[in-house]
């Protein structure tokens, strides 16, 4: 009885070791559990945010230009003959009737001297026949001499006098071509290099030019506007009052560095049609060009004020995400929580885009990290720091829609 009793009171006092054992054991595995759940809790992840500007944008419509000049004389010779002098220097500002080139002038010089003899030689004659005429006419009045003298005398008069005037356009055609051995340009303007060497053959038939004089201030841009450009350029022209006023519409040219000219430019030709093979009318636009900075064959951006979008709100291009043809920002709240929210962009505006929809001023928009917001998530907001710096501002083509970069189709 004594021995049962024994063991009875060990297997209690075992099990409540056992039970408190195992007490504690689940006390500490409670412990350590929720410790690492403590641990592995997130903090919330740090996002570059800027706050949603508000002002007038300009909208603006460019084409690409070609430079040329406004006026461009072909210079040709007009006599033939070797060429002995070039009197200018290539790429230089030269002045109307400045000496370009000349040609050896002694052939023209003989003619010259040829043709006056002939013409003194006719001359001579007209004067005998003059005189004839002169005395036979009171002789016939009296019947002193037939009527047929008279005749033969007035004939050869009228014949002396068209034989000097041919004499007389013998030698201006003799002096024209001895001044054409002078090659002059005809303009204020750039002369360009020269085709032709010093002892060259020349002819009006060579195939090439000698060279090209190109008045450049002002500077004529031309570039191709499309019949849906053409439109809205030609009704901002018609706005502007009478046909003595319009062609004030301002235009920019901006150069192949990105740079913007200095001096405005005004709207100046239209063509009269649209190109068949292209659907596009030609137009053209003058720049001054006072310093003749700018030269003909250059490239560069004509740029026209279509509009003012007056209270635009405009973020970064890299804050709006595109997920099937939908725009997407990510807003974050007083909260620091995040809003995605579908919105309605605009124009593209150098590195931002207009908002035409969906946001409202001073909200504040994910900039960087919107891969690391979720709807309704909290983050950790810090003003966006470009990584470099804004670039000039190329806006875009009135009405273009733009298309979201690369970069911007994070999740």
């Amino acid at each position: 009885m004594t021995s049962k009793t024994f063991s009875s009171s060990c297997v209690r006092h075992a099990l409540g070791c056992t039970a408190a054992g195992l007490a504690g054991v689940a006390l500490l595995l409670t412990t350590g559990c929720d410790s690492k759940e403590k641990a592995a809790a997130p903090a919330p992840p740090i996002v570059e945010v800027v706050t949603v500007a508000q002002k007038d944008v300009p909208i603006y419509a460019e084409w690409i230009g070609s430079l040329d000049g406004d006026v461009n004389a072909v210079i040709r010779p007009q006599v033939t003959g070797y060429l002995i002098k070039q009197k200018y220097r290539e790429g230089d500002l030269v002045k109307k009737g400045q000496l370009l080139f000349e040609i050896d002038p002694r052939t023209f010089e003989a003619a010259v001297d040829q043709a006056k003899g002939l013409r003194a030689q006719q001359r001579a004659l007209y004067e005998t026949t003059r005189a004839t005429l002169a005395r036979v006419k009171p002789l016939a009045a009296k019947n002193a001499v037939s009527q047929k003298d008279l005749d033969d005398s007035t004939g050869a008069e009228l014949s002396a006098k068209a034989s000097l005037d041919a004499a007389e356009a013998s030698l201006q055609t003799a002096k024209l071509n001895l001044g054409f051995t002078r090659i002059t340009s005809p303009i204020d303007g750039i002369a360009g290099i020269a085709k032709a060497q010093i002892g060259d053959l020349l002819s009006p038939s060579m195939p090439t030019e000698l060279t090209t004089v190109s008045t450049v201030d002002p500077i004529k841009v031309y570039f191709n506007l499309s019949e849906s450009e053409y439109l809205p350029l030609a009704r901002a022209i018609l706005a502007e009052g009478p046909t003595h006023e319009r062609g004030k519409v301002p235009l920019e040219l901006i150069l192949v560095d990105g740079s913007v000219y200095p001096e405005q430019g005004k709207f100046s030709v239209l063509n009269r049609q649209v190109d068949p093979t292209t659907g596009t009318f030609k137009a053209a636009a003058l720049f001054p060009n006072p310093d003749h900075l700018l030269r003909p064959g250059q490239y560069g951006r004509v740029r026209a004020t279509m509009s003012v979008n007056e209270g635009a709100l405009l973020v970064p291009q890299r804050a709006v995400t595109e997920i099937q043809g939908k725009y997407l920002l990510a807003v974050v709240g007083a909260d620091n929580k995040v809003d995605i929210r579908p919105v309605t962009v605009g124009e593209r505006i150098g590195s931002d885009w207009i908002i035409a929809s969906g946001l409202q001023p001073g909200e504040k928009v994910i900039a960087e990290g919107t891969q690391k917001a979720r709807q309704g998530s909290t983050v950790n907001p810090k003003p966006f720091a470009p990584s470099a710096p804004a670039t000039a501002t190329k806006p875009a083509k009135a009405g273009e829609k733009p298309a979201a970069p690369a970069s911007e189709s994070k999740g």
